[in-house]
Order: C-alpha cells, then sequence, then structure tokens
C-alpha cells in the first residue's frame, strides 16, 4: 500500500470523481445543479431558442432526416432538451427526438418523449450539444517543482494539496503538446480525458453537429496558474473534494477538437443565431409600451449570453460529423461546414 493511500492523499481527477459523481457526489443531490450555480440554460430563455434555430441549420443540411435527434449532453434536470423541443417549429418537431444525458436520475415529471440515458445514442443524426459538460470531466492537475519538473498535485477530502510522483506517459506528452508548465509554482490541469470524452460523444453521432459551449482558453492564452476552482450556492469557492460543492476547470478547447473542427466564441455564435443585446428603439416606448418593456428584458437577456468578461467569451467547439450540405441562410454553419469531411475519414 502506496503513502498516498494510507494518508488519504490522492489526485485531483479521483478526488473529483467522487466527489461529483459518487453515491454521495454534488451531481446525485436532489436539487440539481441549478440550485448552485447559473449556466447560459438558466439566464434566459434566447440560449434555448437559439439552439433551435441551430437544430433547424442542421436538419436541413441533412435534407431534413425522418428522425431528428437533439442529445443534451450533461442534462441536469432536462431544462434544455426540454426548452429546445418547445422552440421548434412544428414540422422540425414532428421528427424530432431529444435524448437526455446525465448520470443523476430521471426527474420526476420530465416529458415523457424525452429519453434519459447514461451514455449519449450511437449512431443518431441530428444535434448533439455539451453544455457546461467538458469542464465537470475530472481532471489531474500538474505543478511544477522547484526543479521545473511537472508533478501530479495530490489532494486530500479537505483539501490539502501535496506534490506527487513527476507526470508521465500520456499525460506528459499531452502537457509538452498543449499546456507547457511555466516555471516553479506553474499549474495546468492535464485535459486527456475530455479529448477522450469528446472524442467519443463525436463518435456516436452518424451524421450531423456536435457542439461543446464552456469555460475555454487556447493555446495562446493558457492561464499560469490553471483554472481549477468550486461553486456552491451561487459564489465561486475553494475546491474541495467533499461532495459538498461543484469542482469545475475551464477546458482547452483546441486539445479537444477532432479535425474539421472549429472553435468560435458564444458571442459570435449567439450573433449568428440571432441573439442580440441591441436596445429597442425609444419610438417604440411611445406608440407600443407594452412591447417595448419586452425588447428591453429581452435585450437585457441576450446582453447577458453575449457579455464580454461573462458567458460571451465562453467557447463553442463545433464539431460536423458528415455534413456536406449547408443550407445558404445559415449563417453559423454556412461557409463553416462546407465541404468538410466526415473527421473518422481523416
Amino acid at each position: 500500500m502506496t503513502r498516498e493511500e494510507t494518508d488519504g492523499f490522492r489526485g485531483w481527477r479521483e478526488a473529483t470523481e467522487e466527489a461529483l459523481y459518487g453515491p454521495e457526489g454534488f451531481y446525485r443531490r436532489p436539487e440539481g445543479p441549478a440550485a448552485h450555480f447559473r449556466t447560459s440554460v438558466h439566464a434566459s430563455p434566447l440560449f434555448a431558442g437559439a439552439v433551435a434555430r441551430l437544430l433547424c441549420q442542421v436538419d436541413e443540411a441533412l435534407d431534413r432526416p425522418s428522425a431528428l435527434a437533439f442529445v443534451d449532453m450533461a442534462a441536469g434536470r432536462g431544462e434544455l432538451v426540454t426548452a429546445v423541443l418547445a422552440a421548434l417549429p412544428a414540422e422540425v418537431a414532428s421528427r424530432a427526438r431529444g435524448y437526455a444525458v446525465e448520470r443523476a436520475g430521471r426527474p420526476a415529471g420530465l416529458d415523457h418523449r424525452i429519453e434519459w440515458l447514461a451514455e449519449p445514442p450511437a449512431g443518431v443524426t441530428g444535434l448533439l450539444f455539451a453544455n457546461e459538460w467538458l469542464d465537470n470531466v475530472p481532471v489531474d492537475v500538474a505543478e511544477a517543482d522547484p526543479e521545473g519538473v511537472a508533478r501530479v498535485v495530490l489532494v486530500r477530502r479537505d483539501g490539502t494539496e501535496r506534490l506527487g510522483e513527476p507526470v508521465r506517459g500520456a499525460d506528459a506528452a499531452w502537457l509538452r503538446k498543449w499546456w507547457p508548465l511555466s516555471p516553479e509554482g506553474g499549474r495546468a490541469e492535464i485535459g486527456l480525458p475530455r479529448d477522450t470524452a469528446w472524442a467519443g460523444a463525436v463518435a456516436s453521432l452518424g451524421r450531423g453537429l456536435a457542439v461543446a459551449a464552456d469555460y475555454a482558453h487556447t493555446a495562446a492564452g493558457r492561464p499560469p496558474f490553471g483554472t481549477l476552482t468550486g461553486f456552491r450556492e451561487g459564489r465561486e469557492t475553494v475546491p474541495v473534494p467533499d461532495g459538498s460543492r461543484d469542482i469545475t476547470a475551464h477546458v482547452a478547447l483546441d486539445a479537444c477538437a477532432r479535425p474539421g473542427g472549429r472553435v468560435v466564441t458564444q458571442r459570435d455564435a449567439l450573433r449568428a443565431l440571432g441573439v442580440s443585446g441591441a436596445r429597442p428603439a425609444l419610438s417604440l416606448a411611445s406608440t407600443d409600451p407594452a412591447a417595448y418593456v419586452r425588447a428591453l428584458a429581452s435585450a437585457g437577456a441576450a446582453a447577458e449570453l453575449t457579455a464580454p468578461g461573462g458567458l460571451g467569451d465562453f467557447g463553442w467547439l463545433l464539431q460536423p460529423v458528415g455534413l456536406p450540405n449547408v443550407p445558404a441562410d445559415g449563417p453559423l454553419l454556412d461557409g463553416l461546414l462546407v465541404d468538410v469531411p466526415d473527421h473518422e475519414e481523416q
């Protein structure tokens, strides 16, 4: 038995897995994640409306298949899939099938037409959307010691840390390629498990588009001390793997991307899908006050979803799977997916 096994220290990946998804884990709680933090899904119904429009664009690019899937990864309590299906035009809704992928149990009262699964369905045609999923795929943390050697950071249940063995093998190769550590004290989250998880989700699609929307960074701007943090009751807090809080870290989306994928900001993606934070014309206030108030509220919600320094800075990784046909009126897809072969063929 190793020292780590006897004194309670273990890597952050193992500790986070238990703290979030174990029998008494944070994501098993009946109140659901919405009780602790607010995602784009909870911020405004405009988000679900935009995703529904994206699903319609994918539907057209797929030549309107008889069965159109919407797969909601890390579905929480099914809020996004429920709202997306409700926002679809009747002709599309008649062919749409909703899938909620979540480790927690099916919530009471969820629309019976939505399938509740532990893994994404295999071979479906449509849109797979992962909103703030990858940031909760547990990862190990590395830190450079005084000699500049990248070592695994070990942690106890109370949050106490110490350095363990040097990072080796595939994890070390990932660090060298995607997140080389700065001198002593530099930290990084080893994103290989997220790359693998995303590749599996993309591979589950027969044809369509996979999107990961998340806190993100790319090689041009990796944070020198990492991003590991916690959230509880709406507030950011220290990450302690005791099951009392969410534990999350930003995602190296450029490392996750498969051939043909592209990372854009949520701001650009939502604006392309018709979500604008522009204020309504003041003249509307005098001609139709009620409409002005509604438009003003909508503009405020749109501004939150696209705000610099906030949700607007999220990354959207768009990963096409066998999409040769792009609708002319699809601004987000147009020019992005034309002539992009299936990633498995590259």
